[in-house]
């Protein structure tokens, strides 16, 4: 029978049933949506009934292709053109932030997704059909457990008087030390003293609780106690109220639903007791991705490390013992299956700044990274493609009272100062693969300056500006090649004491922009026009285009959206 946990589901082969029902769409009237009663819908959560959106989730993908219902992208990269958004077998997830817009949606194609969710709220709202609503996923704690590591629990339990707390002038209860873990089960059970009290209340004969404190109950409030953490107090307010909230909370996407629903429970419990000011201790939450790597078995079932693979004759064999491997799924590192890499070994082959940078380039950090030795070989040619830019900058000459600048170096200098203030913003926001790519975008503009010839006259000052705000900027990435740079360039000192460099905000402006153009919710140009070009110009503008003229071909255009600054949307029919 198949279970009804969330893994027992998720794992299950997903089955439905077509209902003789339809589902009218909030925002067209002229669709109408089938229903399905299905296997895979979690029945405690919200009301039972879901959308499917199967282009965007897998599950709901995995059920449409079972049952050949449409797959219809509305979430796309903006830097790839909306015909050339397919799905394959895979979801596209990757939905939030910045860099994604909705296509195929009508009134909402251009907007990101948080965007999207509130114009969508908003019309519904205005429309009467439906509101805003907060729905938590609370599971049931129980938190005792019948083991001798924890906190004891404070109570007693008396034969008179049932169920009696603890003194406060007895606490905190501690822990006996002479205990036996040579048999099953907890060893306060077997204490043969401790568990023995005498009553609070009436003095009667009676016995400690023997159970003790999930963990999760100290790691709840953890928090509030690092801010005074020698106090002879839980909590000392003043500190609280100076450290607290948590600006940024990092941890794995399964502490969402316990560890953090919990210490949130703490936190307004103990706002309430006066221990604490706030009700949220955590301003903001980033659950990171894992580290997946291929698997490799042999016919026997054995499992064999990475490091033991040898690649010949087309095919995959064990190093010592010459026997064929299987490639097997791509997983989380892990010792039971061997999947997992030497990072002393690639330390000691590429460098600890190498191994960093692919981390943080491969991927956005709260998706999983797959480690490849192509990728890591990747990084580290970036890694010496970068010490010999900075060396080539280091042996530039600077000419004293040149002032006046090139075009190119003005060109130069916007690239670096652009480069930085992206860099800064995506760090902040722990875009690291995005401030990654950032510097790439920068280094490809240092080796084409350095490639258009000799620096002249004026060109060298801002060479080694470019050069030394790169460095600053990859020096959380990559430290130790950033302080060997940093002493390349002649600056004193660490580039690790030095001040986080500003961007000039008059290097930042432009005077053009350009914006994708789709005609019916699909990418088919792109212009580049004046930033302040009034809305009637554009839309002229755009619809003389070639390019407009072909996608709209024998249609009539109903309307031009501009969505200043974003995207403009051709409608015709």
């Amino acid at each position: 029978a198949l279970g009804t946990s969330e893994e027992a589901i998720e794992q299950a082969e997903k089955k439905g049933i077509l209902l003789p029902l339809k589902a009218r769409h909030p925002f067209r009237d002229d669709v109408l949506l089938p229903v399905y009663a299905a296997n895979f819908v979690l029945m405690g959560y919200g009301e039972g009934a879901i959308f499917g959106c199967p282009a965007h989730d897998q599950r709901d993908l995995d059920f449409a292709r079972k049952y050949d219902l449409p797959v219809i992208p509305v979430v796309c990269p903006k830097d790839t053109p909306a015909e050339e958004c397919r799905i394959g077998d895979e979801a596209f997830t990757d939905s939030e932030g910045d860099n994604v817009a909705l296509i195929n949606s009508d009134f909402l194609n251009g907007l990101s997704v948080a965007e999207a969710k509130e114009e969508v709220a908003r019309r519904m709202e205005a429309m009467g059909i439906g509101e805003r609503q907060v729905n938590y996923r609370l599971r049931d704690w129980g938190v005792s457990r019948q083991r001798y590591w924890g906190c004891p629990i404070p109570i007693i339990h008396c034969p008179s008087c049932g169920v009696v707390p603890v003194p406060k002038d007895d606490l905190p209860v501690t822990l006996p030390e002479d205990v036996s873990f040579d048999q099953p089960g907890n060893p306060l059970e077997r204490h043969p003293t401790w568990k023995h009290v005498k009553c609070p209340n009436c003095g009667a004969d009676a016995t400690r609780e023997t159970d003790t404190f999930d963990t999760f109950i100290d790691s709840s409030w953890y928090y509030a106690r690092f801010c005074s953490p020698h106090a002879a107090v839980p909590v000392d307010p003043d500190a609280a109220k100076a450290w607290l909230p948590v600006d940024q909370y990092i941890g794995g996407i399964e502490h969402a639903i316990l560890h953090l629903l919990y210490s949130r429970f703490f936190a307004r419990a103990m706002t309430d007791t006066g221990h604490l000011h706030l009700k949220e201790p955590f301003a903001a939450l980033f659950t990171q991705g894992m580290v997946i790597h291929e698997t490799y078995r042999t016919e026997s079932g054995e499992w064999v490390e990475p490091a033991q693979i040898e690649r010949r004759d087309g095919g995959l064999f064990h190093r010592e013992t010459a026997e064929k491997v299987i490639a097997g799924a791509v997983e989380k590192m892990s010792k039971s299956k061997k999947n997992v890499v030497d990072p002393e070994f690639i330390v000691a082959k590429y460098g600890a700044d190498t191994a960093r940078w692919f981390i943080l380039s491969d991927s956005p950090p709260e998706r999983d990274i797959e480690w490849t030795e192509a990728g890591v070989e990747g990084a580290a040619r970036f890694v010496k493609r970068v010490w010999r830019l900075i060396a080539d900058i280091a042996g530039t000459p600077l000419r004293d009272g040149e002032e006046e600048l090139s075009d190119r170096a003005v060109e130069l200098r916007k690239a670096a100062h652009k480069a930085l203030a992206a860099v800064t913003a995506d760090i902040e926001r722990l875009r690291f693969n995005r401030a990654v790519a950032r510097l790439h975008e920068l280094a490809n503009a240092i080796g084409d300056f350095l490639k258009s010839g000799a620096a002249q006259p004026g060109e060298a000052a801002a060479l080694r500006e470019a050069g030394r705000i790169m460095v600053q900027c990859f020096a959380p990435m990559m430290p130790h090649l950033a302080e060997e740079c940093w002493r390349a360039l002649g600056h004193e000192g660490l580039v690790a004491e030095a001040a986080w460099p500003e961007a000039d905000e008059t290097l930042l402006v432009e005077d053009t922009i350009t914006l994708p153009v789709q005609v019916n919710g699909k990418r088919r140009d792109e212009v580049t026009v004046a930033k302040d070009m009034a809305a009637e110009e554009l839309e002229a503008f755009v619809l003389a285009r070639d390019a407009v003229k072909r996608a709209v071909g024998e249609k009539t255009v109903r309307k031009v959206i501009v969505v200043p600054g974003r995207i403009v949307n051709v409608v015709a029919n």
